[in-house]
């Protein structure tokens, strides 16, 4: 009898389903019928307890840009739902993941952090400062300038030379 089984999980190459705990952020999975060196096969019953918390998955953008072009490589029937089996994703993560792969390959596929975008430069504030601050003091200018051309005028009206005027204010 456990001979049959032995022989019943190498026709199905039933082998372990271990994933990477740095691009899953589930602790564990579970695994089923496995293949050991000797000639026993083990099954390994899954953690039973349940979390009290419940934890949202998270993937990386590498982790996604992989699992997308794994399932662009699968040319056989079958072949995607086994990955999706095996990585314990859905096809509609699959289907939203291969969209933003096509937007934009691996900056699509960053990770999304909750909260405000930054939208602006962090420089640009103080860009725009300094932009008003120089149109007011080309504006200041220009009035300076425009002063000056009057006394000029207003000189010559009066037939009084610039520089002696000039020098009696210094006086």
């Amino acid at each position: 009898m456990y001979k049959q089984e032995e022989e019943k999980a190498e026709r199905l190459d039933l082998v372990s389903l271990k994933w990477n705990d740095a691009e899953r952020s589930e602790p564990e999975c579970n695994e089923g019928l496995t293949k050991s060196a000797g000639s026993h096969v083990k099954v390994i019953v899954p953690n039973p307890e349940v979390l009290s918390v419940s934890v949202r998955r998270r993937f990386s953008a590498s982790y996604k840009a992989r699992i997308v072009r794994e399932a662009d490589a699968c040319t056989e029937s079958g072949e995607i739902g086994a990955l999706l089996r095996r990585e314990g994703l859905f096809s509609s993560q699959l289907a939203e993941w291969r969209k933003q792969y096509r937007e934009g390959a691996e900056t699509a596929l960053t990770d999304n952090k909750r909260g405000r975008k930054a939208t602006a430069n962090p420089l640009s504030d103080e860009n725009l400062r300094l932009v008003r601050e120089l149109e007011r003091t080309q504006k200041k200018l220009r009035q300076a300038e425009m002063i000056i051309e009057f006394q000029k005028n207003l000189c010559e009206i009066l037939g009084i030379s610039p520089a002696r005027v000039s020098s009696e204010e210094e006086k």
